[in-house]
Formats: C-alpha cells, sequence, structure tokens
C-alpha cells in the first residue's frame, strides 16, 4: 500500500470530521441521499460521456495504482545495465541473448533484443520511444477519468444548491421561518458534496496517478539510454556515469564503484 495516500485521505477525513462536530454538528446532518445522487451520481455520469468507454471499465484498476505502492529499484537497473556493457564489450553484442529472458522488464527485455538482432540505433530508440509515448498516452486516459469527475463534482454541487434554492423559495409562502432554514442547509449540502468529493479524492487521485507516471516513465527513460550506450559499446564507466545523472545527488553515491 501507498502509505502517502493512505496517511492523506485519512487525515482529511479526521479533519473534516473534527470540524463537523467542533461546529455542534451531528455527522447524520449532513447526509442527504439526493444531494448524493445529484452531485455524485451526475458527475459520474458526465464523466462516462467525457471520456472512452473502456477507461470507465478500467478506472478501478488505475484507482488501485495510485493507493499502491510500486517499488522500483533505479539503482538495481542501472548496475543491471552496466554489467551488460561491461559484457558486451568482452564478449559481443550476442553474448547478451542468454540474460534477456531473465530480465523481468518487457520494455528493457524488447530494447535488449533489438540490439542482439543487429538493429539500427535509430530504429532501436524509435521504437523504444514510441512504445514509452503509447505507455504515456495509457497513463493519460487513466487520470482523465478522475480529472474530469473533480471537474464535474463542484459543479453538479452547485447544480444541486440551486434546486435545493428553488425549492426553498417556493416554500417561502408558508411562513414557517424554521422551513427557511432547514431548506438552505439541504441547499447547501450538494456543494459540500462536491467540494469534499473534488479535493479530497479525485484531484488528489489525479495527482498521484501523474507522479506515478512521471516515475515509470522515467525508468523507461533510464532503459533507453542504457539500451543505446551497450549498442554503441561505451565505455562501463561511461554508461554508469550517464544514467546516474537520472538519480537524485545523494543516490548516486551508491554507484560509485560500480563499473569502475
Amino acid at each position: 500500500m501507498d502509505i502517502a495516500s493512505i496517511i492523506g485521505l485519512g487525515s482529511a477525513l479526521v479533519v473534516v470530521a473534527f470540524g463537523i462536530l467542533s461546529a455542534g454538528l451531528n455527522p447524520i446532518d449532513i447526509v442527504d441521499i439526493p444531494s448524493v445522487l445529484i452531485t455524485f451520481g451526475g458527475a459520474t455520469a458526465c464523466t462516462i460521456m467525457a471520456v472512452p468507454w473502456q477507461s470507465t471499465l478500467d478506472v478501478g484498476k488505475i484507482t488501485r495504482k495510485a493507493f499502491r505502492e510500486e517499488k522500483s529499484d533505479l539503482v538495481e537497473l542501472i548496475k543491471t545495465l552496466v554489467s551488460f556493457s561491461e559484457k558486451a564489450r568482452r564478449e559481443g553484442l550476442l553474448a547478451l541473448e542468454d540474460d534477456v529472458n531473465e530480465l523481468p522488464e518487457e520494455f528493457l527485455r524488447k530494447g535488449i533484443t533489438l540490439v542482439v538482432d543487429g538493429t539500427d540505433p535509430e530504429l532501436v530508440r524509435n521504437i523504444m520511444e514510441t512504445e514509452m509515448g503509447n505507455i504515456a498516452s495509457r497513463h493519460s486516459q487513466g487520470k482523465a477519468w478522475w480529472e474530469n469527475w473533480g471537474a464535474l463534482a463542484p459543479a453538479f454541487g452547485m447544480i444541486g444548491t440551486l434546486i435545493g434554492l428553488v425549492q426553498m423559495l417556493k416554500n417561502l409562502g408558508s411562513g414557517d421561518p424554521s422551513a427557511i432554514g432547514t431548506g438552505m442547509a439541504a441547499a447547501l449540502i450538494t456543494t459540500l458534496y462536491g467540494s469534499m468529493g473534488a479535493n479530497m479524492f479525485a484531484i488528489p487521485i489525479m495527482k498521484k496517478l501523474i507522479r506515478k507516471s512521471e516515475d515509470e516513465l522515467l525508468i523507461k527513460q533510464i532503459m533507453i539510454e542504457g539500451t543505446l550506450s551497450i549498442q554503441s559499446g561505451d565505455n562501463p564507466r561511461i554508461v554508469k556515469d550517464k544514467l546516474a545523472s537520472f538519480l537524485p545527488p545523494s543516490e548516486r553515491g551508491v554507484l560509485k564503484d560500480e563499473g569502475d
């Protein structure tokens, strides 16, 4: 589990609950089924209309990514690429053929296989960058669902509020002041729902998915540069230094003696 997502969402819920209780409200006071249907149902319906149907079918799988910790050891990846560079310089590119099937990452397997097969370096780069672009496009479609939902929820909250105000104004003729206060409270609940749904859930999920996408694309970029360096026969020390530039300065020291 992604501990940051869990702590963030849990803390937001606690803060809101504390605010409700501090205001002297009973949590049941902010529960209104018609408001739920208008805000969440309306935002979901229009999001389904705005994005491809497949994105809606995959939304559960995509959302789980925001709450799942995906380990990626960049240092170990760079060490693997440097070791491949050393072996290729000593024994030739064909010597990597036996190592390809042991690679856990399909993207890197494809790149090394192209190199072993003697594919032109420019074509190798084009193929790998095209694949990376397609991955980025799929990621963009995944986050678009929550991006749209986060934009629509407050709008439907306002629609619900306007519906409630219309109902309240129709009841003005009853002469019961308490009915006006009750109607106003009910009308504002939809705005509350829309704001909470967007800012506590949809937008944070979208931003987390963006960050995870950036992390994955960084890994793919390291694989591309490492694969092309291996193909060009670069000195392993050069390969190490080039790939180490993708790491934060605090992590580069781990690679200090690698490839020397």
